[in-house]
């Protein structure tokens, strides 16, 4: 079973994503709470009982809480769900270590099939949300786009130092959602080839599975406008 913990400042919301959690069958609401402070209240001997956290980007407040997914992200995946489909509210999440952002327009089967795929180390978008992101990673990579930000891998070792050029080529592309194949064709090479690309930059940036090869693609450039 999935443990799956909820986060929401509305009441029916709760009620509502409890209700279809408890149709999946291999899902189990372990604790739904208002805010984060309650989640830690639950906890049993400083472990959260859950695989998956999901969290409304905002509480009770106009600025959205990407401090809590830093903190949660380090104890489990967390899977933004929001009314929010702002460029910079998604990017946000996603650079504070979110596992995957949906907004609330999302249909109960794409949220079941979401929380699996974070369970299991995966990256969930919607496929709105997923526009969003390529749009932002192809701006920044065209003439006259924001430049490379050069932001810190998770050993606090700037990306832009340490990859090559054709590495750093890869982990755009598989960010922007193209398969090893797909990149190996855009890029003039054999899929082997970008196999070993993609085990470099996992070595060099210290990531794993796609959510945290995104992140780093999206810690490379620079934040969104204001506006956005």
């Amino acid at each position: 079973m999935i443990q799956v913990a909820i986060i929401d400042d509305h009441p029916v919301a709760r009620r509502g994503l409890e209700s279809i959690l408890g149709d999946a069958g291999d899902i189990a609401v372990t604790i739904s709470v208002a805010t984060p402070l309650e989640l830690a209240a639950g906890d049993i001997d400083g472990r959260l009982l859950a695989d998956v956290v999901l969290l409304d980007l905002y509480h009770q407040s106009d600025n959205p809480c990407l401090s809590v997914i830093s903190e949660l992200r380090t104890a489990m995946k967390v899977l933004v769900i929001s009314a929010s489909g702002r460029p910079a509210d998604v990017l946000g999440a996603i650079r504070s270590g979110a596992s995957g952002y949906l907004t609330k327009l999302a249909d109960p089967e794409m949220l079941v099939s979401a929380i699996r795929t974070v369970a299991s180390g995966g990256f969930a978008l919607s496929s709105q949300l997923a526009d969003i992101l390529q749009a932002e990673l192809v701006r920044c990579h065209q003439p006259g786009g924001e430049a490379p930000s050069g932001g810190a891998s998770q050993s606090g070792d700037r990306a832009g130092d340490l990859l090559s050029p054709r590495e750093e080529q890869t982990l755009d592309l598989i960010a922007r959602g193209f398969t090893h194949t797909q990149t190996a064709h855009r890029m003039g090479v054999t899929k082997a080839t970008v196999d070993t690309y993609v085990e470099r930059i996992r070595a060099k940036l210290q990531v794993g599975n796609k959510a945290e090869l995104t992140r780093a693609a999206l810690q490379r450039i620079a934040p969104p406008r204001t506006g956005e």
